[in-house]
């Protein structure tokens, strides 16, 4: 994608569709205003002081993720690869979002901290939570940068500035509101933005089924355009998973995928857990990725599907299909844009663009603010300057929101050069989400993990996705579509569970009185309770809630098998 305005992209917007836009902004920093007065300290910035409802987190929850990954990203994946693109929901998103709310939940929020890194710091010691908490930050600025780059996309297509212009444009809105009322005005955007995001995308679904012919049109579309249905069925997915063996895919989809990406990502992300971490209770913390988990599992229908419309009836983007050429002037990431320019007449195109902004500035603004957050407690309080006034360490968590949202132009232009961004983002969970999660998995169930397996596992478990990604990129494995990333997953996960062994087994453990409250074993089952949870009614009831999703999960993936 080319860093000037692109003439083919241009969105052709009228009155309307620019006064929905400038009350979608009123809106979004009056928010950001609000928020301002409720910010007393620090936990108030970084964690709203614990208060709010299951039902604000659990909305925040998944629309923190419902940035570009999800929209852009997912609609470009739906276009390549079609229907398997639903292992990403169904598969890779819904089981480890129940697991996260019924297993891990109450050790993140009974323990009190404050992030996920600081877990890590209890569990194992400071030098697995310095390596931590930097690899997270990292990646923070690295996938902000991805939301902030096609925030400023559609700014270019709107507008048509040239995308240097416009991502630093687009970086100051999402900065104005996150300095003002930290994390309480994300969340309470987030809340608006998953309901504008929705609003301009089922619309736009259901004019795209309606041009291609419904859903008999949809599946003559995509025989005439591969020369076969195979993207209409999920399973096996060997395009997505680059391997020509049905087997291997669905090994690849399950266990790269569904286990070790998935659970790494969802369960040991301080993005998403941040948001939990917010609720008011125990019971509404193991709530928030549950009631998050029903949107979770039917975005999809409004992602995905657009994407493979786009591959059909948008010319430049299904003669990119077929040929790959750059001479088309577009690639899969520009699917979504495309049919919206396509299909929306104004007015519509208005609340369509409003929802595209809504979903990168929610993204974008979920990565700075746990970011930030991160930094300032694990980072600099912890090892730079210690023990000043609350006062102090707010500031800092202001001033670093700044440095992070400029950190993150620059990383902008890395996520520019992929002609799909979830290649390139589900390589970065390779390298900092999986690894992290066998080490968290096996320290809160096996007891006698040491302190040095903690940190020398998850950095075994790093360089061993990165290893996977250099033969890959350099030719010596052949691994392609999503493949380098769902196996280097796999490899960085067994690496650092066998290495966090061997070295625990040479190793002296913590005292188990140490570990009271971070090993399940080890944590009687009252000390997971909250007296505030007494009154909850039984459809409140976490186990219950996750049940019915886990069902319907297996039902869709029947049905669309």
């Amino acid at each position: 994608m080319t860093l000037v305005a692109d003439a083919s992209l241009r969105l052709d917007a009228g009155f309307w569709d620019y006064t929905l836009i400038a009350i979608y902004f009123a809106f979004v920093l009056g928010i950001g205003l609000m928020a301002r007065y409720a910010v007393s300290d620090s936990l108030d910035f970084f964690l709203s002081g614990r208060s709010l409802p299951a039902w604000v987190t659990g909305l925040a929850f998944i629309s923190a993720n419902l940035g570009a990954i999800e929209i852009v990203g997912m609609s470009a994946n739906g276009a390549e690869y079609g229907m398997p693109t639903m292992h990403y929901f169904w598969v890779g998103a819904v089981p480890a979002m129940l697991f996260l709310g019924i297993v891990m939940m109450p050790f993140y929020y009974g323990s009190k901290v404050r992030s996920v890194p600081e877990f890590m710091l209890r569990r194992f010691g400071p030098t697995a939570h310095l390596v931590n908490a930097i690899s997270f930050a990292v990646a923070q600025v690295l996938i902000a940068g991805v939301n902030l780059f096609l925030l400023a996309t559609l700014v270019n297509a709107l507008l048509g500035w040239p995308i240097p212009v416009a991502i630093v444009a687009a970086a100051l809105i999402v900065l104005s509101y996150i300095t003002l009322g930290g994390l309480s005005a994300a969340i309470y955007n987030e809340v608006l933005q998953f309901f504008v995001i929705v609003a301009a995308l089922f619309p736009l679904t259901m004019v795209a089924l309606n041009r291609v012919g419904g859903w008999d049109g949809l599946v003559d579309g995509v025989r005439d355009s591969t020369g076969s249905t195979e993207q209409m069925g999920a399973w096996p997915g060997n395009e997505l998973a680059g391997f020509d063996s049905s087997v291997l895919s669905v090994i690849g989809i399950v266990f790269g995928l569904g286990f070790v990406l998935s659970f790494g990502y969802w369960t040991t992300n301080f993005v998403e857990v941040q948001r939990a971490m917010a609720s008011k209770s125990m019971s509404a913390a193991r709530r928030t990725p549950i009631i998050g988990a029903y949107p979770k599992m039917f975005i999809p229908f409004i992602v995905v599907i657009p994407g493979m419309i786009a591959a059909i009836i948008v010319p430049e983007l299904a003669q990119f299909k077929e040929t790959q050429s750059a001479e088309t002037g577009v690639d899969y990431n520009d699917a979504i844009l495309l049919l919206i320019r396509d299909l929306l007449p104004n007015g519509m195109l208005g609340l369509a663009i409003a929802g595209l902004l809504a979903s990168f500035m929610a993204g974008m603004a979920a990565n700075i603010s746990s970011f930030n957050t991160v930094f300032s407690y694990d980072i600099w309080q912890r090892y730079v300057v210690k023990d000043r006034e609350d006062q102090y360490y707010l500031r800092v968590g202001r001033t670093i929101t700044v440095v992070a949202t400029f950190a993150a132009i620059g990383t902008a232009f890395i996520a520019s050069g992929y002609s799909n961004l979830m290649d390139y983002l589900q390589q970065l969970f390779s390298f900092f989400n999986a690894p992290l999660f066998a080490t968290f998995i096996l320290g809160m169930f096996w007891k006698r993990m040491t302190a040095a397996a903690g940190w020398i596992g998850l950095v075994a478990g790093t360089l061993s996705a990165v290893t996977i990604f250099v033969l890959s990129e350099t030719g010596v494995l052949d691994l392609p579509g999503q493949g380098a990333a769902f196996v280097a997953a796999g490899a960085a996960f067994v690496v650092d569970i066998v290495v966090s062994v061997v070295v625990s087994k040479a190793t002296a453990p913590k005292p188990a009185r140490e570990l009271v409250g971070l090993v399940y074993g080890l944590t009687p089952k009252e000390d997971l309770r909250d007296p505030r949870d007494r009154d909850e009614a039984w459809y409140q009831r976490p186990g219950l809630m996750a049940g019915i999703a886990l069902a319907l999960i297996i039902v869709l993936n029947i049905v669309f098998f």
